[in-house]
């Protein structure tokens, strides 16, 4: 058997769009060309891999099998191409980093700037995201590195992640509201609560202290990205519990701290196995600089 890239690409393409002549023009190729490489890697896995309908194609067991593979096998051939063009000077290089919405107001800045001075050649990709969302797409090789929030079960084990510091959390809130100082989370019982969206390790992190505490919380607004939670506070709508260092250029908010500290652990994540680029090396090298400062 000799699955081709070519071959790979297809399928990724048509499973991704979950229509033939739509992927055949993502690829650039003619659909004829598309299908007869469908056709070939079917015939030469046994099995098929699509289910043809009126107006769309859907994954077979065994399609749902090769997807995440067939990524994660074009991702592997795309940084060989990046790292040896980069090795013979052909190419200025590129890295893509995904930070959470907290570490991209705060650390990401700071060490993209170094690293943009230093390197002022090479390409920076940045995704934002729930740490689920960074990594999943650090799994499937679309990211090179990414600044997730270590959960207690441990990273993915397809993952390698390097804690490299912790987050306070604090209780934000409108400027001249009058709260207890420090906080307990049962002091947030009765009070109404800006809440994140679903995706959001800090969502799941205090409604589970929450729910330690005995209680269920009451959300004045819920759904909203970093910013829009920490606008939602500043109009008043309610209280947020967001980690410190977010509030640093909030003049509107004041940071109550909480009693015991709720933490979190801050890691640099990367695929395992998988050798960084040397803008990705590079990077990570001035992200733990900055750390160390």
């Amino acid at each position: 058997m000799e699955m081709r890239l070519e071959q790979l690409r297809s399928f990724v393409a048509v499973a991704e769009l979950r229509h033939f002549t739509q992927a055949a023009v993502a690829v650039g190729v003619a659909q004829p060309s598309l299908s007869k490489q469908i056709h070939s890697l079917e015939a030469e896995l046994g099995a098929p891999l699509f289910t043809r309908l009126p107006s769309e194609v859907e994954l077979t067991p065994a399609g749902e099998t090769l997807l995440p593979l067939a990524q994660r096998i074009l991702a592997d051939a795309e940084t060989a191409h990046r790292e040896v063009r980069n090795l013979v000077g052909l190419t200025r290089g590129r890295v893509r980093l995904g930070a959470t919405p907290s570490l991209c107001t705060s650390l990401a800045p700071r060490v993209l700037r170094r690293f943009h001075t230093a390197h002022p050649e090479i390409e920076l990709r940045v995704a934002e995201g729930g740490s689920q969302e960074l990594v999943n797409a650090l799994s499937h090789g679309e990211l090179d590195l990414a600044l997730v929030v270590l959960p207690e079960t441990g990273i993915d084990p397809a993952l390698e992640a390097a804690p490299i510091l912790d987050e306070d959390l604090v209780v934000a809130t409108a400027v001249g509201t009058s709260l207890p100082q420090p906080m307990l989370v049962e002091d947030l019982r009765d009070r109404p609560l800006v809440m994140f969206r679903p995706g959001y390790t800090l969502r799941d992190d205090v409604l589970a202290a929450c729910r330690q505490a005995g209680f269920e919380p009451t959300f004045a607004v819920e759904g909203g990205e970093l910013d829009a939670v920490l606008g939602f506070v500043e109009a008043g709508l309610g209280l947020a519990v967001v980690p410190e260092m977010v509030l640093a250029n909030r003049p509107g908010l004041w940071a109550v701290p909480l009693a015991p500290p709720l933490r979190r652990t801050i890691a640099v994540a990367q695929r395992r196995g998988v050798t960084l680029t040397h803008a990705a090396s590079a990077l990570r090298d001035v992200l733990l600089a900055e750390v160390g400062r």
